[in-house]
């Protein structure tokens, strides 16, 4: 549109909802009544217009425990009823149960939820009949909200349902909460996984505030395990498993400590606000090398176990993922192809795969733990069908069952694992424009997106494991200016070795010979600027984030001021 809409009944000047790397985020305060209903408005016009759902059917809607999501909600089942459809209350479920709903019916989805951001934002994901809306959706979604942005500004103060602050005059409610998605979730897994796979097991949740913090504990007994509970909080709680800190690592010792009672626990396992992230501690009764009795594995080491233990043949991962699942996927002569970071990215790539009919039992994950099942499963009991979107509980069990079937605990699962290491960090406050500035001096013109140094030669290859080629000519010559501009801030002094291998997917990932990895990313939506480490030490990957947050002469702020 030429120019920003302007509503002349509102008393205050309106913030727009944007995309992230998976659905809309912002602050509660600006996701009015009216915010709300105007992107869920405008999304299903997309649907409506687009055929994947139709008028007069069902809208799937949900939400999890956060402050602002009831409000939020009613807002959105306003938005479903005004577009002609009806509206089945799902109620408080995880993201992954609310899909799985949609997808079996046949109809699109909307969950309130802003994940593991802190309570003071919130979010809405929708969802197609067919799975999670993709990034090829979003501009026909952003025109129709531009559209229905435009109706609802148009209004004067006594036509408009809203009041000058932007909330509805009147509260419809919702209707009674219907309990079928939340029977259908439970039972994918107690049907598929061996009954009493989990004997024997003594598992603590930390509740916290997940929205599956209760069907989590339901599934876990249902299938054996003897579970404690604990953490239960009214509050909500952001726990990011991408971000497990020594703060949540000690507050989970204390629940161990608590939990125990004289009886050892095998296992903590959470998940994050709305339950499609997992997290997943081994209880080591005597203790590591820091007096520790929790291990905690990070969630692309732990869809490792997951994809070995569901037998996979194609797995898709974001390209900031720890390289140990590139070394085992080739170890295994699994095909593994890389995207962008988001879910959305891994969905498309497993439809891709799937289309390709190559390969019959294909999967993803990516670094927060979250597991999509693109294909159809056999397990032990039946047969999982697919889930392409992130879930929690398949990780949480499968690795479980998989220690219990080897009669082992998880950490001595887990050692069989390659030894590599991950942290990651970022810094505020760099401006989205100063972000994209530095990424086109990161960026080579043209398609090329990895690139091996292997001695006077340039070798390209693609998203997977395709035949290599030579690239040669100014585009070999961009890319030789880009190590050399990388190596000025990623220096010997710093304790790296020569650049061997540069990949531009999403952001820039650098391979340095001798193993360590460092990967820069601007943040899509955020003013942040990321950075992603691997090594063979959890002390090194630790040193090269420290030595790129350090202020104010960390590597990133290095390159902020020099190529931005």
């Amino acid at each position: 549109m030429s120019s920003k809409p302007t509503a002349t009944f509102l008393d205050y000047e309106p913030v727009s909802l944007t995309f992230g790397t998976s659905g809309l985020r912002g602050l509660v305060k600006d996701i009015t009544d009216l915010e709300a209903y105007i992107n869920v408005k405008g999304a299903l016009r997309y649907l409506l217009a687009s055929g994947d759902v139709h008028e007069g059917g069902t809208v799937v809607l949900a939400g999890d425990l956060r402050p602002s999501t009831d409000r939020i909600l009613v807002a959105s089942a306003r938005a479903i009823v005004d577009s002609g459809c009806g509206v089945e209350n799902a109620g408080k479920i995880p993201t992954p149960a609310l899909i799985l709903r949609a997808i079996s019916t046949g109809h699109a989805g909307v969950m309130v939820s802003g994940s593991h951001i802190p309570f003071d934002r919130n979010g809405i994901k929708l969802n197609k009949s067919v799975g999670e809306v993709l990034k090829s959706d979003e501009p026909g979604i952003a025109r129709e909200v531009e559209r229905v942005r435009i109706e609802e500004y148009g209004r004067t103060a006594t036509s408009s349902i809203f009041t000058p602050a932007g909330m509805l005059k009147t509260s419809p409610g919702l209707p009674p909460v219907d309990r079928a998605a939340e029977g259908d979730y439970v039972r994918r897994y107690v049907d598929s996984f061996a009954p009493g796979g989990l004997s024997g097991l003594r598992v603590l949740v930390y509740e916290h505030s997940a929205v599956g913090r209760d069907i989590l504990g339901r599934i876990l007994r249902e299938l054996g395990a003897e579970v404690v509970t604990g953490g239960r909080a009214e509050t909500f709680i952001p726990i990011d498993t991408e971000n497990v800190n020594d703060e949540l690592l000690d507050r989970l010792e204390g629940l161990v400590a608590d939990a125990a009672k004289g009886r050892p626990l095998d296992a903590v396992v959470s998940t994050d606000g709305d339950s499609d992230r997992p997290l997943v501690a081994a209880v080591l009764p005597e203790g590591d090398s820091l007096g520790r009795h929790v291990r905690f594995l990070p969630g692309d080491l732990l869809g490792i176990v997951v994809a070995e233990y569901l037998r996979a043949d194609a797995v898709a991962v974001p390209i900031s993922a720890n390289d140990a699942v590139e070394r085992r996927m080739k170890d295994r002569g699994v095909l593994l192809q890389y995207t962008k970071i988001g879910s959305p990215y891994v969905v498309s790539a497993l439809e891709e795969l799937r289309r390709g009919k190559t390969h019959a039992r294909i999967v993803g994950w990516e670094a927060n733990g979250g597991f999509l099942l693109g294909s159809p499963v056999p397990l032990n009991r039946g047969v999982m069908g697919a889930l392409p979107t992130r879930d929690s509980t398949l990780p949480i069990l499968t690795n479980l069952v998989a220690a219990s079937e080897q009669r082992i605990g998880l950490a001595a699962l887990w050692e069989k694992l390659p030894a590599r290491f991950g942290r990651a960090g970022l810094v505020d406050g760099v401006p989205l424009p100063v972000s994209r500035a530095l990424l086109t001096h990161l960026v080579p013109p043209g398609d090329t997106i990895e690139v091996e140094f292997a001695g006077v030669g340039l070798v390209t290859r693609g998203r997977s494991e395709r035949e290599p080629t030579i690239l040669d000519g100014p585009s070999a010559d961009a890319w030789r200016e880009l190590k050399a501009t990388l190596a000025r801030f990623f220096t010997p002094a710093l304790g790296f070795d020569d650049i061997v291998r540069i990949n531009v997917l999403d952001g820039v990932r650098i391979h340095f010979r001798g193993g360590d990895i460092a990967h820069v990313r601007p943040s899509g939506n955020a003013p942040q600027l990321r950075i992603y480490a691997n090594s063979d030490s959890q002390a090194r990957a630790d040193r090269i984030v420290e030595l790129g947050l350090r202020e104010p002469d960390g590597i990133l702020r290095l390159m902020e001021r020099a190529l931005a």
